[in-house]
């Protein structure tokens, strides 16, 4: 059968993208690089002072004012106040400014080329992300660079490409996916990830027990962990004894605190797809979630829950995410944030949203997925009252999201959600540095931790949104000034002008647009 006009349009604007990543990778650095604090030489005496300024503990929400943070090479020797300032040291002074630790965002799928997605997750604060589906070299490579210093980013802790069940969710035309049906094939995914340097397995929604089972049991034999999708025919409280790390999105979990299990898991299962039909699984969900959030048990939330909270799988609620699909009618482009996407990039979202998420959808369902948008907020709200550890996470990849502001987006959602501000900022330093294994070097702004950390004008304990008000930003130890800061988001807005992108097929959200590796 042809290709219909819609769908040949989509692809033509996802191939231009893919085009834009290649090319992406002949850039030279952006010129912000240079107004960049070089990383002093580990064996020298070189030192950095930021003084004058208040210490945020995000895991007590204790406020030490008037501090000086001593920073030697990548890591802080020292915190305290009335320190004095070495002979020969950088002094910075913080008067009336806050520093927390660098933020992470748990879930993204990164955009365009290295002139895009790295400088605008820095330039937002965000020192570590990690990034949820590498089916191209290019994101690895990325992460490679980043960490030899020849690249200015993120730390990127970068998954596998997508390991589903047959038929999956996704086109073969828009993403690479590892189909797997049976326990042979799952084991020969899994080192097959590992060789191609994944730092995690990425699981999704259609894997068959067996195979699930497999992929779990391989990852431990080669060593590395799980993260991904709550497949629809394994129960969550299955998925988090199995050793699943993370959870990722909010349908699996609602579907499991339900009076009504029993009936929608049979409904659940009997979802019935072909290849790629991403947009008929979201609408064949829409009346099972509808069953579920008018059935919501405190009962088998407390027992879901504390299995969660015990085996400490984490949450990656990804309300942003959540927020585009519930209410595409209701959400748009912040004019602020718009200019650091392509042309191309915004008009493959729109038709995204105009033709995946808007098509046929009849005025009964738009004003129940309003209130199913209600019902995952309230959700959130159980989870942090139960203790569940949560990962800030956006989805960034899906419409209207733009790399690293998203993140912010996702903790005014999380606080409006009924998390307090320090609860959400623990979402996005103390509990990803743990979750990542990195809690020794990430996470607080203490002596012998890695210098990441980020310069607020504002308390963010007193507003979430203070995490907007950027002043400067430390990454393994180099400055990046109000000067270069602003300096990297006009590059970025020069670079998406220049080199049109399309923007990423973001793997938690339906049908957003093509990604580099992904």
């Amino acid at each position: 059968m042809g290709m219909n006009s819609s769908r040949r349009s989509f692809l033509a604007r996802t191939a231009v993208g893919a085009a834009a990543v290649v090319a992406g990778g002949t850039f030279t650095s952006s010129p912000a690089v240079a107004l960049v604090k070089p990383l002093a030489d580990a064996g020298t005496t070189r030192m950095t002072a930021l003084t004058h300024v208040t210490v945020i503990d995000v895991a007590t929400g204790r406020r030490s004012r008037n501090q000086t943070v001593l920073i030697r090479a990548d890591r802080i020797v020292a915190v305290g106040r009335g320190l004095p300032v070495p002979h020969g040291a950088t002094e910075l002074d913080l008067t009336g400014k806050f520093v927390i630790p660098g933020l992470a965002d748990m879930h993204v799928h990164s955009l365009g080329s290295e002139r895009v997605s790295p400088p605008l997750y820095l330039a937002n604060g965000l020192t570590t992300v990690r990034e949820m589906a590498g089916a191209d070299p290019l994101v690895y490579d990325w992460r490679d660079r980043i960490d030899a210093g020849t690249l200015l980013g993120p730390r990127m802790v970068v998954g596998s490409q997508i390991i589903d069940g047959d038929p999956t969710l996704w086109d073969p035309d828009l993403l690479r996916v590892l189909v797997v049906n049976d326990e042979a094939g799952a084991r020969a995914a899994v080192r097959q990830v590992k060789a191609e340097g994944a730092d995690f397995v990425k699981v999704y929604s259609r894997l068959s027990p067996t195979a699930y089972r497999a992929i779990l049991d391989e990852a431990r034999r080669q060593g590395l962990t799980v993260h991904g999708h709550g497949p629809d025919q394994v129960p969550v409280e299955q998925v988090s004894a199995a050793g699943q790390r993370s959870i990722e999105h909010l349908h699996a979990l609602a579907l499991s605190v339900s009076s009504r299990e029993a009936e929608v898991r049979r409904l659940q299962r009997a979802i019935s797809i072909s290849t790629g039909d991403y947009n008929g699984w979201f609408r064949q969900m829409h009346p099972i979630e509808w069953i579920a959030a008018n059935s919501f048990s405190r009962a088998r939330a407390a027992q879901v829950f504390g299995t969660l909270r015990r085996h400490r799988t984490r949450v990656t609620p990804t309300l942003t995410m959540h927020r585009v699909l519930d209410m595409p009618d209701h959400t748009t482009f912040d004019p602020a944030t718009r200019k650091y996407l392509s042309a191309d990039a915004v008009g493959t979202y729109e038709y995204a949203i105009e033709h995946l998420y808007k098509a046929n959808r009849p005025a009964e369902e738009i004003a129940r997925q309003r209130q199913l948008w209600a019902y995952r907020q309230r959700f959130v709200r159980e989870l942090f009252a139960h203790d569940v550890p949560i990962l800030a996470g956006t989805d960034t990849g899906t419409p209207y999201m733009v790399p690293g502001f998203a993140l912010h987006d996702e903790l005014e959602l999380l606080v409006a959600a009924g998390a307090t501000p320090r609860q959400a900022l623990y979402a996005a330093t103390v509990e990803p540095a743990r979750f990542l294994g990195l809690g020794e070097d990430l996470g607080s702004v203490a002596p012998r931790k890695v210098a990441d950390l980020v310069v607020l004008d504002a308390d963010p304990l007193t507003d979430i949104a203070n995490t907007r008000r950027i002043h400067s930003v430390v990454t393994r130890g180099r400055v990046i000034s109000p000067t270069a800061r602003r300096r990297m988001l006009a590059d970025v807005e020069a670079a998406v002008q220049q080199a049109p992108a399309a923007p990423a097929l973001a793997a938690g959200g339906c049908c957003g647009t093509r990604r580099p590796g992904h």
